[in-house]
């Protein structure tokens, strides 16, 4: 139940934090911005204090240390990957093409013939 009344105050921080933004209209768009980031920052302390804050902030970390475990493709594979992909979107569109321009012409020929 207090993690509920908890991210209920963190979301309330945020409409403040955006209300703020509107209250301070005719001030430096630094305060209005300030405004929003104070909202943002108290929510996301508010959150973190929360049992969902800390499943996501450690599903965030295992998602980090995971994408350090990947392997990323050198700049040579890449290239060569794009290529092919490019490739192959010349091929297709030089496909579609021709399969249009036979569709158009027989099309043009049928009716050809329907009008003698």
């Amino acid at each position: 139940m207090t993690d509920k009344i908890k991210l209920l105050a963190a979301a309330l921080m945020i409409i403040a934090g955006i209300a703020g933004f509107y209250y301070f209209a005719d001030s430096p768009s630094v305060v209005r911005l300030g405004s929003v980031l104070a909202g943002l920052a108290a929510a996301v302390a508010l959150f973190w204090f929360t049992q969902t804050g800390k499943q996501f902030f450690a599903f965030s970390q295992e998602s980090v240390a995971e994408a350090r475990k990947v392997v990323w493709p050198t700049r040579k594979e890449t290239i060569q990957t794009t290529g092919v992909v490019f490739a192959f979107v010349v091929v297709m569109a030089l496909f579609l093409w021709l399969v249009d321009a036979g569709l158009l012409w027989a099309v043009k020929l049928l009716m050809g013939q329907g009008n003698t």
